[in-house]
C-alpha cells in the first residue's frame, strides 16, 4: 500500500533552520507531483510548496525566499528546507503524492513548533 512517512519536524527558534524529509513508498514516485501543506487547529490545511505536474514549483508567498522544496527520485524521497523560520510556521506539516485527481495520498503529519 501507499506510505509517505515524514520526519525532522521538532522545536526550533525563531530564526532557525529545519529540513523535513518524507519518504515514499508503494507508488511510483518519479510520477506523482509532490508537495508539502501545513495546518493549525480550527484552520484549513494550506499549500506550502509543491512540485507541479510539470515539474516547477510553487510557494506560498509566505515561505517564498525562505523554504525551499527539492525531491530525489533515486531515493523516493522529498525534502522541505526552512530557513529563517517564525512562530507563525508553527503546524503540523503533511506530505502529499498527486497524479490525476483520483490518486492523492497523504503522510501522518510532523510537527514543526517555533518558539524561544
Amino acid at each position: 500500500q501507499v506510505q509517505l512517512v515524514e520526519s525532522g519536524g521538532g522545536l526550533v527558534q525563531p530564526g532557525g533552520s529545519l529540513r523535513l524529509s518524507c519518504a515514499a513508498s508503494g507508488i511510483t514516485f518519479s510520477i506523482y507531483a509532490m508537495g508539502w501543506y501545513r495546518q493549525t487547529p480550527g484552520k484549513q490545511r494550506e499549500l506550502v510548496a509543491r512540485f507541479t505536474s510539470g515539474g516547477t514549483t510553487n510557494y506560498a508567498d509566505s515561505v517564498k525566499d525562505r523554504f525551499t522544496i527539492s525531491r530525489d527520485n533515486a531515493k523516493n524521497t522529498v525534502y522541505l528546507q526552512m530557513h529563517s523560520l517564525k512562530p507563525e510556521d508553527t503546524a503540523v506539516y503533511y506530505c502529499n503524492a498527486r497524479r490525476f485527481k483520483q490518486y492523492d495520498y497523504w503522510g501522518q503529519g510532523t510537527q514543526v513548533t517555533v518558539s524561544s
